[in-house]
C-alpha cells in the first residue's frame, strides 16, 4: 500500500495525547488497558509498544506475558482483572460492559478515572485498527488465518448427507 501522510491528521492525533498531562488514572492501569486493546484488536505494533511501556513502569514480566491469556492467569489483582475485562468489553463488545465488571471499577476508581480509562483504551483500540487497516510498521503482515485448501483431486461435498445415514 502506498503510504500517505496528512499533517492535519497527525496534529489531531498528537493533540489526543494531551489527555496524559493531567490524568489521575494509575499509569499501570492505563497501560494494561492499552496493551490489551492492542492485543485484542490484533495490532502487533500497539501491543508491542505498550508491553515496552509497561516494562518502563516496572510491571513484572509475568503480568506482561499473561496479557494475551489474562482470563486464566493468577497474576492480576481484582482491579487489574476488571480493567482487562473492561477492555475486552470495549474492544470485543462495542462497550457493552457486564454490571459485575463495572461494579469492581466503580468500587476502586473515581468517575474521572473510569472516563480516562475508557477514553484512552478506546483511543488505542482506534490506533490499533488504523495500524492494521493501513498495514503500518509491524502490522504490515499477512492475515494469520487463511483457508486450508483441499488436496488436489479431492472434491467438497455436503457432509450432512453422510451424517444422516449414520
Amino acid at each position: 500500500m502506498r503510504r500517505t501522510q496528512s499533517p492535519e491528521v497527525f496534529r489531531h492525533a498528537v493533540r489526543g495525547f494531551a489527555v496524559y498531562r493531567n490524568a489521575t488514572l494509575d499509569p499501570t492501569l492505563r497501560e494494561l488497558g492499552q496493551c490489551r486493546a492492542g492485543f485484542a484488536r490484533g495490532s502487533q505494533f500497539v501491543f508491542s509498544q505498550h508491553c515496552k511501556q509497561m516494562r518502563s513502569l516496572g510491571v513484572p514480566e509475568e503480568k506482561i506475558a499473561a496479557v494475551p491469556h489474562w482470563q486464566i492467569s493468577d497474576s492480576y489483582s481484582p482491579l487489574e482483572r476488571a480493567v482487562l475485562a473492561y477492555t475486552d468489553a470495549l474492544v470485543y463488545d462495542g462497550g457493552r460492559v457486564p454490571d459485575e465488571v463495572f461494579e469492581v471499577l466503580r468500587g476502586a476508581l473515581s468517575d474521572q478515572e473510569i472516563l480516562e480509562l475508557t477514553y484512552i483504551t478506546t483511543l488505542y483500540d482506534m490506533y490499533a485498527t488504523i495500524c492494521r487497516a493501513l498495514r503500518l510498521e509491524y502490522d504490515d503482515r499477512p492475515e494469520l488465518i487463511d483457508e486450508v485448501r483441499l488436496p488436489e483431486g479431492v472434491e467438497a461435498r455436503d457432509l450432512s448427507e453422510d451424517l444422516s445415514r449414520a
